[in-house]
């Protein structure tokens, strides 16, 4: 008769920290943590296989003993992982009879809400645009943390696909720029594309810097130069006012235009009066 057995319980390193307690979300991120701790202890093939049979009347005594010394370890392997869910989950789960069965229950229902997420996640990656209202690195950086995601979630998502996709999704602005890395022979590396389009988004703001500095030249220039126009225009219509006017005016000595009478060429009007008075006395 074959006997059982099993490997005895190892202690938990000294630095090593228990999973904070899961309370439904981030299953997948839970589930590492939680794997790797049961590791150290050991205890990990515990969620893999079954409780060992016993046959009824079976007297050998060292079978039992093995028996006994797997449920005794499947025990406390059930109430580490138990421990380590909240309240709400522990009364859910608490009456689970064996840590492989209760690993699996976890593993069923939170592995559906995963497959949600991936969808989620794939639709996220789908529906995102950049555009040009925001930095392009920034929205690099955005679109990386996406891709990260779907790796994540364990979909295989090689080096040039990643790198298409960033091209394929640049904003408007940036056709030019898009279709000449298309265009490109050399297959580019994700690193590489990075550091063309910081390159390339760089050069840009320093020439957008450079034709704003010209076009407040330009309008300032423009300015001064309306300006100067502007007062000589005034000091132009200012003479041709004062020209108007003085054509304008009649004479007081002869009573014709276009001369005052201090500069009327014929005998002012007083003298003529006085050499008049002067004949008649005479």
């Amino acid at each position: 008769m074959s006997t059982v057995s099993f490997t005895p319980l190892a202690s938990a390193p000294a630095h090593e920290e228990k999973p904070p307690k899961f309370s439904g979300a981030d299953f997948k991120h839970w589930q590492q943590k939680m794997l790797f701790y049961l590791t150290t202890l050991n205890l990990s093939r515990f969620l893999k296989e079954d409780p060992p049979v016993v046959i009824e009347g079976d007297s050998d005594t060292q079978r039992r003993t093995a028996v006994d010394a797997w449920n005794h370890i499947d025990f406390l392997c059930r109430n580490y992982i138990l421990n380590d869910l909240d309240d709400t989950l522990y009364s859910v789960y608490s009456s689970v009879k064996t840590a492989k069965e209760l690993w699996d229950s976890l593993k069923n229902k939170y592995k559906t809400e995963d497959a949600d997420i991936n969808k989620f996640v794939v639709g996220k990656f789908m529906d995102f645009k950049m555009v040009d209202s925001k930095t392009v690195m920034i929205q690099v950086q955005e679109i990386q943390i996406i891709l990260h995601d779907l790796l994540a979630e364990g979909m295989e998502i090689n080096e040039p696909f990643q790198v298409a996709s960033i091209i394929e999704k640049l904003p408007p602005m940036w056709k030019d720029f898009e279709n000449y890395l298309k265009n490109k022979r050399k297959e580019l590396k994700l690193e590489d594309l990075i550091v063309r389009l910081r390159i390339e988004e760089d050069n840009r703001n320093t020439e957008a810097k450079s034709n704003k500095k010209m076009m407040e030249t330009e309008a300032k220039t423009n300015l001064a130069e309306s300006s100067t126009s502007d007062k000589r225009k005034r000091l132009h219509d200012g003479k041709q006012k004062g020209k108007a006017k003085k054509f304008q005016e009649s004479c007081y000595n002869c009573g014709k235009s276009n001369h005052i009478a201090r500069d009327c060429r014929l005998p002012k009007k007083k003298q003529q009066k006085s050499e008049t008075k002067a004949s008649q006395h005479g």
